[in-house]
C-alpha cells in the first residue's frame, strides 16, 4: 500500500508493541539496502486468468481444490489467503459442481487487477475415471474423492499442492512448495501425521484397516509429484505384482469399503501403508487442526515456528466451538485486498484473539500469529526496498 506522496504506507502506531515492530522494520530495511551494492526489484508478469499462453504457466506453483455443496465462500477465502502471502505465480485448479462454476468465475474476476495478474485458473467438472461415479461422489464428504484422480486428470502438471476448502495459508505457498526439492528418489507425496500422540490418535484406536505409521496421515494438505505417481507401480494387498495408481483405486475401494470411515483419506493411508518409502511426512505446523490445541498444545513445530497452514476441519470457521480458528477465517475474509496488512489484518486479528482466551487454543495466540507477523514483515520490507531502490537509481 502506498501513500499519496509515493511512500510505502507505515502501519499506524495503535499500540506500543506495534510501534516497536514498525520501527524495527524500517531500520532493518534501510540497513539491508545500505549494505547492498545493487537492489533487486521483482515485478509480477501479467497473464491471462484462463488458458494463458504465457510461459509462466510452466513455472507457477499449482494449487488444487475440490468444492461441492456450500463450499464456495470457504474455497474463495482459501485462494485469497494463498494470494496474499505468496511470491511466485500461482495456477489454481478448481474442481467444482456445475452449479458452482459460474460463481467461481464471477467472483475471481471481481478481484483487483493487482492480484488477478498473479494467478491463472481453470475450473473442471467433477469426474471419476474408474468405477462408479456415484459411489465415489458419496465417499465421506461430497466430491472429496476427486483428489484421488488428480494424477489421472492433470496429465500435463508435474507437481501439485492439494488442499481442502477449509485451509488457510499463513505464510507463502513458496515455502511448502520447496519441500518438493527435499523428496528422495522414491518419495512422491507428502502429508502431515493425523495425530501427534499415538495413544489418543483416531487410527491407532479405531481403524479397521491398514494405515501409515503409528498415527496415520491427514490428507487435507497433500503435496504431490504427479509425474512420479503416474510412473510408479504400487505394492498392494490384492495381487503380487504392482499396479498403477489408476488401476489400483477402484479395486482398493471395493476391498476396504466396509472398513473405512474417512473415505479417500483412509484409502491414501492404506496405499502408503504398503508403500511407506513413497511418502514424505512433513511436521504438524503445515496442517494445523483444532486437535493440535483443543485438548492442550501438542504440535511442537507450531510452538517453535508458528502455524504455517491452518486447517479448520470440524466446521470450526462457522460455529463458536473454536473461536481462534473462526477469528482467523473472518479476518482474512473481511480484509480488503489492497489495504495495509498491519492495519486491516494483523491488528484486527490481535483484537479478536483477546476474546478467545477462555479456550485452550486461544491461550497460545503466539502460535497463530508468529508466521503471519514474519510474513508481513517480509512483505513490508520488500516494498520499502523496492521504493528506496527506485529512488537510488535516479
Amino acid at each position: 500500500m502506498w501513500s499519496a506522496g509515493g511512500r510505502p504506507d507505515l502501519p499506524p502506531c495503535g499500540c506500543r508493541a506495534s510501534c516497536v515492530v514498525q520501527e524495527q522494520l524500517s531500520r532493518e530495511c534501510i540497513t539491508k539496502l545500505s549494505a547492498s551494492q545493487h537492489v533487486r526489484i521483482n515485478h509480477w508478469k501479467p497473464g491471462e486468468q484462463k488458458h494463458s499462453k504465457e510461459p509462466s504457466s510452466l513455472q507457477c506453483m499449482h494449487l488444487a481444490v475440490v468444492a461441492c455443496g456450500d463450499r464456495l465462500e470457504e474455497t474463495l477465502i482459501m485462494l485469497k489467503s494463498a494470494l496474499l502471502f505468496s511470491n511466485r505465480r500461482l495456477c489454481f485448479h478448481i474442481f467444482a459442481e456445475d452449479s458452482l462454476k459460474p460463481e467461481f468465475g464471477k467472483k475471481l474476476k471481481e478481484w483487483p487487477s493487482s492480484y488477478t495478474k498473479k494467478f491463472e485458473y481453470n475450473i473442471y467438472p467433477i469426474t471419476f475415471s474408474v468405477g462408479n461415479a456415484q459411489e465415489w461422489k458419496k465417499l465421506f464428504k461430497p466430491c472429496a474423492a476427486q483428489r484421488l484422480f488428480l494424477p489421472v486428470i492433470l496429465k500435463d502438471v508435474d507437481s501439485l499442492l492439494y488442499v481442502d476448502t477449509d485451509v488457510l495459508f499463513l505464510r507463502p505457498i513458496d515455502d511448502i512448495w520447496h519441500i518438493l526439492t527435499e523428496f528422495n528418489s522414491t518419495q512422491l507425496a507428502a502429508m502431515a501425521p493425523e495425530h501427534e500422540i499415538p495413544k489418543i490418535g483416531w487410527y491407532s484406536r479405531f481403524a479397521r484397516h491398514p494405515y501409515y505409521g503409528t498415527t496415520g496421515v491427514n490428507s487435507g494438505v497433500m503435496l504431490m509429484n504427479l509425474t512420479r505417481i503416474r510412473n510408479t507401480q504400487f505394492k498392494n494387498s490384492m495381487i503380487p505384482s504392482g499396479l498403477t495408481w489408476e488401476e489400483m483405486l477402484y479395486p482398493l475401494y471395493q476391498k476396504y469399503k466396509n472398513y473405512i470411515t474417512w473415505g479417500d483419506q483412509d484409502l491414501l493411508n492404506i496405499i502408503f501403508y504398503f508403500n511407506p518409502e513413497c511418502l514424505y511426512v512433513f511436521p504438524c505446523q503445515w496442517n494445523y487442526r483444532p486437535d493440535h490445541c483443543m485438548y492442550g498444545s501438542n504440535c511442537k513445530g507450531a510452538e517453535e515456528e508458528g502455524v504455517s497452514i491452518l486447517h479448520g476441519n470440524r466446521g470450526v470457521y462457522h460455529d463458536d466451538k473454536q473461536p481462534t480458528f473462526k477469528a482467523l477465517y473472518e479476518v482474512i475474509r473481511d480484509f480488503p485486498f489492497e489495504d495495509n496488512l498491519f492495519q486491516s489484518l494483523y491488528y484486527p486479528l490481535q483484537s479478536k484473539f483477546l476474546d478467545t482466551v477462555h479456550t485452550l487454543c486461544g491461550r497460545i495466540p503466539q502460535v497463530f500469529l508468529k508466521q503471519i507477523e514474519k510474513t508481513m514483515k517480509k512483505v513490508y520490507e520488500n516494498r520499502v526496498i523496492v521504493y528506496l531502490g527506485a529512488n537510488h537509481r535516479y
